[in-house]
């Protein structure tokens, strides 16, 4: 990872425009590609990023100072450099991977033991497939074949759908696995986290934990 502390302007060109106006900030530049800026609030929320797949070319000459990062869209994020404070590169190796709380590791393994859940002619794959980035809950196929990975969270939030929007552009890029399609499953969905799978073509899924567990509710019912 590399880190780098900056007074920078930033300016995205793409579905959309933006320009973040002249700041220090810190830029974060991953190992899997994805570059991203933050300023020092808005807690781990970046003011701006571009997800891999995507390149980033440091300009030299007349460029000088001038970094673009473009992603396989063809959309740009463009880092105007004014001043660099801090700049360092740190290996952090392979990450084993969030450990989960007991309700979230018992929905996986629930969900794997019903994985008809999802739909029918859903069969699994495995759980907990490894990556390079870290294991994947569960891989499965649809009714026609389809792979599908599954991100399981007690209460599912942005950040869950961001760690599953990696997964996927790692996935995609094996030619076993590609087209690989997303669904993001937890007790709970907030309506941000609903919006940004959605617009990523995520699905989401709801758990009912009792149900999977098999336990049926009290409540009265006409049939």
């Amino acid at each position: 990872m590399r880190l780098v502390i900056a007074r920078c302007s930033v300016d995205y060109a793409g579905r959309l425009t933006a320009h973040l106006p002249s700041a220090s900030r810190l830029i974060l530049v991953k190992a899997d590609g994805s570059v991203s800026i933050h300023a020092d609030d808005r807690a781990y929320k970046p003011l701006n990023w571009m997800s891999p797949p995507c390149t980033l070319k440091e300009g030299s000459g007349e460029e000088d100072g001038v970094w673009t990062v473009v992603n396989k869209a063809g959309e740009k994020l463009i880092i105007t450099m004014e001043e660099i404070l801090h700049d360092s590169s740190h290996e952090l190796g392979v990450d084993p991977g969030l450990i989960k709380d007991g309700v979230e590791a018992h929905l996986q393994e629930l969900l794997a033991d019903r994985i008809e859940t999802l739909g029918d002619g859903y069969t699994l794959i495995r759980r907990e497939y490894m990556t390079a980035i870290g294991p994947v809950d569960i891989l499965c196929r649809d009714a026609d074949g389809g792979t599908v990975a599954v991100e399981i969270k007690r209460r599912g939030e942005i950040d869950g759908v961001e760690q599953l929007t990696r997964y996927l552009d790692l996935l995609n890029r094996d030619p076993h696995l590609a087209p690989v399609q997303g669904v993001f499953a937890a007790q709970e969905i907030k309506p941000q986290a609903r919006v940004l799978a959605t617009d990523r073509g995520i699905r989401c899924q709801v758990l009912d934990y009792d149900a999977l567990r098999g336990i049926e509710d009290d409540k009265l019912r006409l049939f």
